[in-house]
């Protein structure tokens, strides 16, 4: 274990009083973190790791960001204290940054603490604005990991916890490597999209209030959607009256090249959930950004949502600096261009027998190993064992290795991550 006796001491001081996340207790193997300069952070022991997971997909700003740390230590010197019904310049200002950056329309902001808060309140407002209960999700996806956003997720995790949220509808996911319905690239009509219908139809559309779709299944495997992929589910939603969500919180802020994923079709979503790359991970944040038309519903009808810690003052300076570097240092832009390069840079990794797809978008990608000769899928377990003997942090799944790095990263820097990807794939598939 990295850190020596001093880790270890800390390790078994905090393991007494405070429980590590989605792991046995016995089992963790945390990383003591002491700070970090843009892609890479440092750990106790004096190593410097290659942060290829944006620590939980959402260090979109990296590690230390000047800009970042000058606006929250102002802000806590301020030492405000605010409740749900407080008004404050960066509260006001959040929400207008917010309307400024999302799809053309969306113009009004719930401001939370998490992608989960997120997308749990953007169903109770769906919910409340149509009168329907249902909620259409796809079989694979990932929203969050309280009891709610669990139920609503296509996600293993949520077993334990059955039965959960009801009324949950599923349809199928644009994984184009190993499509549900057996089709060739050049033969695929958007199956997976009009696959909605078929959802609809079954649990009765006048029972649906929404369909929540990530805009890029994130930590689920990385599926891109196809080309007119949210264009069809814009048509099929306003066919049968339902409300469109984009969960944005993996893939908003410049993580696929554009601000949303979304916004890689000419579509505007009913309500967009954002949160990780939010606040660029330096400040627990959430939102849900609405509709001008969804908005207006509650000129009159009481808004049943709210938090303790709705809109707290650091998160509203977290979210008000985020999008002001994102523009400062042109990191969509940077995002899109590195992507470009990155996409073709892992292509080569498909002449590899242990590769079986590549797919990404932006700074946001995944190496699906298979086993030589098949499509058998092939455990990433020993690959991600050789990207950490080589300091490279990333998560995995699976049979998937991710790469998601800051979008502050470099061209030579990611190329030298690569490499050592390569080395890793040699060593753990051996």
């Amino acid at each position: 274990m990295p850190g020596g006796g001093r880790l270890s001491e800390l390790v078994t001081r905090q393991s007494e009083r405070v429980f590590f996340t989605w792991t046995a207790q016995k089992k963790a193997a945390p990383l003591e973190i002491i700070g970090g300069e843009g892609a890479r952070f440092e750990t106790a022991d004096g190593a410097w790791w290659w942060d290829l997971g944006s620590t939980t997909w959402n260090a979109n700003l990296g590690h230390g960001h000047p800009a970042m740390r000058a606006a929250l230590t102002e802000a806590a010197s301020r030492g405000l204290v605010a409740g749900p019904a407080a008004v404050f310049p960066d509260k006001a200002r959040a929400g207008e940054l917010l309307a400024e950056v999302s799809p053309p329309g969306l113009s009004k902001s719930f401001l939370c603490l998490s992608g989960a808060e997120a997308n749990e309140n953007a169903i109770k407002i769906a919910r409340l604005v149509t009168g329907r209960s249902k909620v259409v999700s796809r079989t694979r996806s990932y929203h969050g990991a309280t009891l709610a956003a669990l139920s609503i997720s296509g996600d293993p995790r949520r077993e334990p916890f059955e039965p959960g949220y009801p009324g949950v509808v599923r349809m199928t996911d644009p994984y184009c490597y190993r499509c549900s319905f057996g089709l060739a690239s050049d033969t695929c009509q958007r199956e997976c999209a009009q696959d909605l219908e078929r959802a609809l139809l079954e649990a009765g559309p006048e029972t649906v209030a929404a369909v929540i779709v990530e805009g890029v299944t994130g930590a689920n495997g990385v599926f891109p959607a196809p080309p007119g992929y949210f264009t069809r589910l814009r048509e099929l939603c306003d066919r049968y009256g339902v409300l469109l969500i984009a969960d944005e919180v993996l893939s908003g802020f410049g993580r696929t090249g554009k601000w949303f994923a979304v916004d890689h079709e000419p579509v505007v979503p009913d309500l967009l959930t954002c949160a990780k790359g939010l606040t660029g991970g330096y400040a627990p944040g959430g939102a849900v950004v609405v509709h001008e038309r969804i908005a207006r519903h509650f000129d009159e009808e009481v808004l049943l949502c709210g938090l303790t810690a709705y809109a707290h003052p650091l998160t509203c300076t977290a979210i008000r600096a985020a999008i002001g570097t994102y523009r400062a240092d042109n990191l969509i832009e940077r995002a899109a261009q590195l992507g470009q390069w990155l996409g073709g840079r892992l292509a080569s990794l498909l002449q590899r027998p242990c590769v079986g797809d590549v797919r990404g978008l932006g700074l946001l990608w995944a190496v699906e190993l298979v086993r030589p000769g098949t499509r058998e899928p092939l455990d990433a377990t020993g690959v991600y064992n050789a990207l950490k003997k080589r300091r490279v942090y990333t998560h995995r799944r699976d049979n998937m290795i991710y790469l998601a790095p800051p979008l502050v990263i470099g061209q030579e820097q990611l190329d030298e991550v690569v490499g050592l990807l390569e080395q890793a794939l040699d060593e753990g598939t051996a």
